[in-house]
């Protein structure tokens, strides 16, 4: 790795300093940007009915009884044998938040197109302790614009991270938000794709704070670097 410029601390903590000033906007900016994601309106959602592990269970039940429920589009396909790296590299990084965002009524789990059987046997390979969910009876997928049909692929007929005819295959990778009322009405709140699922993606942000970064820029694909945490 070669060296960056070298300066003495005097010269170091100057340069910290008006960088501290840039990092601080940042975080007010941010803030604010928070601030209008939760003022979004809510739109109401009908149920959907999903394989789970304790037999088929609505969008409902799956808040576990708190109001709040992120929900993560992960990319696993039918026939696949494992499940997207790119997607795990996510679950990885909030397996140990889990406990943390029950305890402010906030439930999560992922969602994916295969079949039950085949996501629980990864599950257990990865050792992961989230609730996971087939969609594959239901609409879910599609309608949150994360699976795509051959037909709508064939027309144009996609829409992903809010642009028309935009897509990367017959799956992508996304999360959502709901919301449940005192009535048991449920609301999506918010979805996001692409790069903004960097936020929730904490090894990132530590490897933005090294001298490499994410190191990416001369790879033939963002992450092409990344493999499953069983396989390093």
């Amino acid at each position: 790795m070669q060296t960056g410029t070298v300066a003495t601390r005097e010269e170091w903590l100057e340069a910290r300093l008006a960088l501290l000033a840039k990092e601080k906007a940042f975080s007010r900016a941010r803030d604010e940007l928070s601030e209008l994601r939760r003022q979004l309106p809510w739109v109401r959602v009908e149920d959907y009915e999903f394989a789970t592990q304790t037999g088929p269970r609505t969008l409902a039940d799956l808040f576990d009884g708190r109001s709040q429920l992120v929900v993560q589009h992960y990319m696993f396909a039918p026939d696949w044998q494992d499940g997207c790296k790119s997607c795990s590299f996510w679950v990885d990084n909030l397996q140990g938040a889990i406990v943390h965002l029950q305890s402010r009524d906030v439930s999560y789990l992922v969602v994916s197109q295969a079949p039950l059987e085949t996501l629980l046997r990864f599950k257990e390979r990865m050792g992961w302790q989230m609730n996971w969910v087939s969609s594959a009876a239901t609409n879910f997928s599609n309608d949150f614009h994360v699976w795509y049909t051959p037909e709508q692929i064939a027309v144009g007929d996609t829409f992903y991270n809010f642009t028309k005819g935009m897509h990367y295959g017959e799956h992508a990778p996304g999360f959502s938000v709901f919301a449940k009322d005192d009535a048991g009405d449920i609301y999506h709140t918010y979805s996001c794709y692409a790069r903004g699922l960097d936020m929730l993606n904490g090894a990132y942000h530590v490897l933005d704070l090294v001298p490499k970064g994410r190191d990416e820029q001369d790879l033939p694909a963002r992450m092409a670097w990344l493999k499953l945490h069983d396989e390093y």
